[in-house]
């Protein structure tokens, strides 16, 4: 009986931090009360709890009981805690198996991208990419996904440092032509290269942005220019769109592409 009562306390914490959590400005015991059903008496005798250990506070000028900053204090831990590869691991392995294709997840560093996980696919494809190594920005998928969400100045500086070589004909070679590319990827959502890194290599890459909405990755399916035809692009778009918006939100990011 007492555990049981123990659990039901702990049931109408978590309820009441929910409820105060809804409202910016906070509630008072009545209004609390009155919402989730229980007596006065109860409802201040927990929060007085909540407060005692800092997941509530309470207004001294209003007398209304708000979230504390112990919450703040726990999510930045999560937060600090959180495993970029691992979390996007799950939903890479989904992808691969979807399409049996190359699948890689990119972060950004000093005007690169360093790849961190790669899944090979069940079709065969020759690619230069392998887990460690870094590739330039201006002419991958997962280079430009996440340049253009990065401020236009650290752009130009990147491309100024870099430069654009040609790795092959196909390659934005002009800074003007690849800013305005980088204008279309954030309409769109997605960034492609297609045949720009690698001859016979069509790519499709998505953003992946941490809890502060900061881009910080990017995630690819690359294939044969043959089997990446328009209509299984076109197919792909929504999927991968689909797949870095679930990512960024296991990272803490509200997710505003779609």
């Amino acid at each position: 009986m007492e555990r049981e009562n123990m659990v039901k306390s702990v049931s109408r914490a978590l309820d009441i931090i929910t409820l105060v959590s809804l409202k910016k400005g906070g509630l008072g015991v009545t209004e609390i009360a009155n919402q989730i059903d229980i007596n006065k008496s109860s409802v201040y005798r927990i929060l007085s709890t909540l407060v005692q250990y800092g997941y509530i506070e309470q207004d001294s000028e209003t007398g209304r009981y708000k979230l504390g900053y112990k919450f703040l204090e726990i999510s930045s831990k999560l937060l600090e805690s959180i495993d970029l590869r691992a979390e996007a691991r799950p939903y890479l392995q989904e992808l691969e198996n979807l399409t049996n294709e190359v699948i890689h997840l990119v972060v950004y560093d000093q005007g690169e991208v360093v790849y961190i996980e790669k899944l090979e696919g069940n079709e065969t494809l020759r690619m230069h990419s392998k887990v460690g190594k870094r590739a330039p920005m201006h002419c991958t998928s997962v280079g430009k996904a996440i340049l253009a969400y990065l401020p236009t100045n650290v752009v130009v500086d990147i491309l100024e440092r870099k430069g654009m070589p040609m790795h092959t004909d196909k390659t934005i070679s002009t800074k003007e032509e690849l800013l305005q590319e980088l204008v279309q990827i954030r309409k769109n959502g997605y960034a492609m290269d297609l045949e720009e890194n690698e001859y016979g290599i069509t790519c499709i890459a998505v953003p992946i942005f941490d809890h502060l909405g900061k881009v910080i990755a990017a995630a690819s399916i690359s294939g044969p220019t043959m089997r990446m035809t328009d209509e299984r692009l076109s197919h792909l778009k929504s999927q991968m769109i689909s797949m870095g918006n679930r990512i960024s939100k296991r990272l803490g990011f509200e997710s505003r592409i779609s």
